[in-house]
């Protein structure tokens, strides 16, 4: 199993008992009475045989048959990489982080550009190298170089090929979550059939809409057994209204909703409750990240999933609306990261490398993101106290006025009584400007080139790579590229 981080420290709760009381009726009422639209004729049969009212596409929930289809699903998972030693738990206490997921351009040092497959490739690598990212995903950046309806192809199997962590399948249609599923399971075998193995994330359409695409690969995974994540987006001011409290019941609705779905189409579907909480800037119309609002979101979403029982999925990583890896980018997503680990999330995606808004998946600020969490995971790991770490020795040895530097208990830990920075400099202003100067991007830039060159690929067996191969290469001609 992984080393999956644990996140023993005490929750930050935010919301009074009577706020979740206001807001339990919120979503409530909304479910029931305004509904959600699900365009699918299966799903909405699906709903139809349960009992629920189904007025032309949409649905209108009754409250508790919602919390029934939720007390199906568990509460916590493990799923299954093809290395078994990089194997996931879901749930819990536990906290799993998935790299950037799904901007159309990169950005490397100074040059901002179209993504390539190489891209993605190269953030797959990233992924495997470093420790802190569980789930690298299969579409870190979307290589706009290859096919547009046979791409998902040729991600997928990258991410089995370049990374022995647990796969995430693509949802972009229904072609393309049934590929995924074949794909893993040339490399994953029978197990597939017997326990999670591909994460898959579904997003609703905000507001109170699953879209058919989505719900296609909802149905694909599902009846896989394969967990989801699910997830609405949501910019108060275009997605939902512009107060926290109505886009909380908002978000609880659509999630749910989604559960209950899966719930119908397999009883015991792994799911996720997601969030993407953020704002719309009223001066501009562009989305916001990074904000107060966000992170207020993010204290809310958790302490209300919690009361389902089930998984949850912090709305974004390290998320920011800054355009370059400057100190806007540093702080907006310390202000994403840091209320979901107040909160006790259990996974996050864009965890490493997002940048402008999600339009940019940036090589730099993958860097700055890994620093961010590797503070973060030991800022949250709880203090040991006892007569060792009293250290009465060491002042026994050092008395009045002395120092600790050369003492007994110092040089017997000096080399990991503190934590090391991976991107930070500690030097003096004359030796920093005798090495060159270099701001943290800049450093970043090194620390990202080296991580490629120590990048293995995992082994994988010659037979199942050239079915991989040729799966690809038949599907690609199938879909007409």
């Amino acid at each position: 199993m992984s080393g999956t981080f644990v996140n023993r420290m005490p929750r930050y709760e935010i919301l009074s008992e009577e706020a979740m009381t206001i807001l339990e009726a919120g979503w409530r009422r909304l479910i029931s009475e305004i509904g959600v639209r699900f365009d699918h004729p299966r799903g909405l049969e699906l709903f139809r045989a349960a009992g629920q009212i189904v007025e032309d596409d949409v649905v209108r929930l009754d409250p508790d048959f919602v919390l029934e289809q939720v007390a199906l699903a568990p509460s916590e998972f493990v799923v299954t990489a093809r290395n078994p030693g990089q194997s996931v738990e879901v749930g819990g206490d536990r906290m799993c982080f998935m790299a950037v997921q799904g901007p159309p351009f990169v950005r490397e040092g100074a040059v901002r550009r179209e993504a390539t497959m190489a891209d993605l490739e190269r953030f797959m690598k990233l992924s495997q190298v470093f420790d802190e990212i569980d789930l690298p995903g299969s579409v870190s950046c979307e290589p706009g170089d290859l096919p547009l309806d046979s791409r998902h192809l040729d991600m997928v199997r990258a991410a089995l090929v370049l990374s022995d962590k647990p796969l995430v399948g693509s949802q972009i249609s229904l072609d393309a979550a049934r590929d995924s599923i074949e794909l893993a399971r040339i490399v994953l075998g029978d197990e597939i059939d017997r326990s999670p193995c591909v994460f898959s994330n579904v997003n609703v359409n905000s507001p109170l809409h699953y879209d058919g695409r989505m719900l296609d690969a909802l149905f694909v995974y599902a009846e896989a057994g394969q967990p989801v994540l699910l997830t609405p987006f949501l910019l108060m001011g275009a997605m939902s209204p512009v107060t926290i409290p109505a886009a909380l019941v908002q978000q609880v609705a659509e999630s749910l909703a989604g559960v209950a779905l899966a719930q119908l189409i397999r009883s015991g579907t792994p799911v996720v409750l997601g969030s993407f909480l953020s704002h719309t800037d009223m001066q501009s119309g562009s989305p916001g990240f990074g904000g107060p609002e966000a992170a207020t979101g993010l204290l809310c979403s958790g302490q209300l999933a919690r009361r389902f029982g089930l998984p949850w999925r912090a709305g974004g990583g390290g998320l920011t609306t800054s355009q370059s890896v400057d100190a806007q980018a540093a702080y907006e997503s310390l202000n994403t990261m840091l209320p979901a680990f107040l909160a006790g999330a259990n996974i996050m995606v864009h965890a490493a490398g997002w940048l402008e808004s999600g339009l940019v998946s940036c090589y730099e600020k993958y860097i700055v993101d890994i620093e961010l969490l590797r503070m973060l995971r030991q800022q949250f790991t709880p203090l040991e106290i006892d007569q060792a770490s009293l250290a009465f020795g060491a002042h026994d040895e050092v008395r009045h006025g002395g120092h600790f530097l050369g003492a007994a208990h110092t040089l017997e830990r000096f080399r990991e009584c503190f934590y090391r920075p991976l991107l930070s400099s500690t030097e003096n202003f004359e030796r920093w400007s005798r090495n060159g100067a270099l701001d943290a991007a800049a450093r970043a830039t090194t620390l990202w080139q080296q991580a490629l060159d120590r990048y293995e690929q995992p082994p994988l067996d010659d037979a199942a790579r050239a079915e991989l191969d040729e799966y690809v290469s038949r599907r690609r001609l199938e879909l007409g590229d």
